[in-house]
C-alpha cells in the first residue's frame, strides 16, 4: 500500500519516481502467483475447493485494501472454483465485499476440510504451526501453498505434502 501511495504521490506533484512505479509494477504482477500456483498442480480450478487461510492486508487488522487474499479469491472465482476461507478478525469486511459467493467460517481448519489446496496468504500467529497431520486427514489433497514462507521450516514432503512456497528453492 504504501509504494503504491507513494506512486500515486509522486503523479499528482508530477514527480517521476522511477525505483517506486517499478516496486509498484513487480507487486502488482507478484499477485497473481498464487493463483498460478495452484493452476500448476491442480489443472482447471474450476469446481476444485481452495481453502484460504488469511484474508488481512496484513496480521492484527481487518485492513483488506491490496490484500493479497483479494487476486486469490477473485482468480479462482473467475476459474469457477469454490473458496473456502478464514481470518481472526477480517473476515466480515470480505463477507460484506463478496456476499455469498464465498464460505466463511470460524475455525480454520474447517476451511480445510475437503479442500483441493490450502493457502496462507496472512501470516497470522495461529497460523504458523497447524496440525499437518490433521490437515492431511481433512484435505482431500495434501497440497498447501505458502505465501509467507513460514512453513519451509517443517518438512512437509516426508508428510507427503506437495508444498509451494513464494520465490523459495524448490517452489
Amino acid at each position: 500500500k504504501d509504494v503504491n501511495a507513494l506512486v500515486h504521490v509522486g503523479r499528482d506533484n508530477d514527480v517521476e519516481i522511477e525505483l517506486a512505479v517499478a516496486t509498484d509494477r513487480v507487486n502488482q504482477r507478484q499477485k497473481g502467483i498464487l493463483v498460478r500456483k495452484l493452476r500448476k498442480h491442480l489443472g482447471d480450478l474450476r469446481g476444485k475447493k481452495i481453502a484460504v487461510w488469511g484474508l488481512a492486508f496484513k496480521p492484527k487488522t481487518d485492513d483488506i485494501r491490496e490484500s493479497p487474499a483479494l487476486t486469490l479469491i477473485d482468480g479462482v472465482l473467475a476459474d469457477g472454483g469454490i473458496i473456502s476461507a478464514h481470518d481472526p478478525i477480517a473476515a466480515d469486511n470480505v463477507k460484506d465485499l463478496y456476499k455469498d459467493e464465498i464460505t466463511i467460517v470460524e475455525d480454520q481448519y474447517e476451511a480445510a476440510e475437503a479442500a483441493d489446496a490450502l493457502v496462507l496468504v496472512t501470516e497470522w500467529r495461529q497460523y504458523q504451526s497447524p496440525d499437518f497431520e490433521r490437515l492431511k486427514e481433512i484435505m482431500a489433497k495434501p497440497f498447501v501453498v505458502d505465501g509467507r514462507n513460514i512453513w519451509s521450516v517443517y518438512s512437509l514432503k516426508e508428510l507427503d505434502f506437495i508444498y509451494e512456497g513464494i520465490g523459495a528453492i524448490g517452489s
